[in-house]
């Protein structure tokens, strides 16, 4: 039980990041609304390094859809 005990926190630690919807890069998103819900919430401030105001631009292909979101979610991060 020592041995799996280690593996069981990696496991539990996991899971609860993916339960969240934390995500660590954005290929790990599968929506547009996912990247902006968790940019919009501090969890991933890098999302838009290019600063256009799109994050994730692999799955948020216009500055209107991700402005949609934001309001929809009620999004004051980043520039308002």
């Amino acid at each position: 039980m020592r041995i799996l005990r280690p593996y069981l926190c990696l496991i539990l630690m996991a899971f609860a990041l993916v339960s969240h919807g934390n995500a660590a890069t954005c290929k790990s998103y599968s929506s547009c609304a996912q990247a902006v819900k968790n940019w919009c919430a501090g969890n991933h401030p890098r999302a838009d390094g290019d600063n256009d105001g799109i994050p994730c631009e692999n799955v948020c292909k216009s500055l209107k859809d991700v402005k949609a979101l934001k309001r929809e979610f009620s999004c004051k991060f980043p520039n308002g």
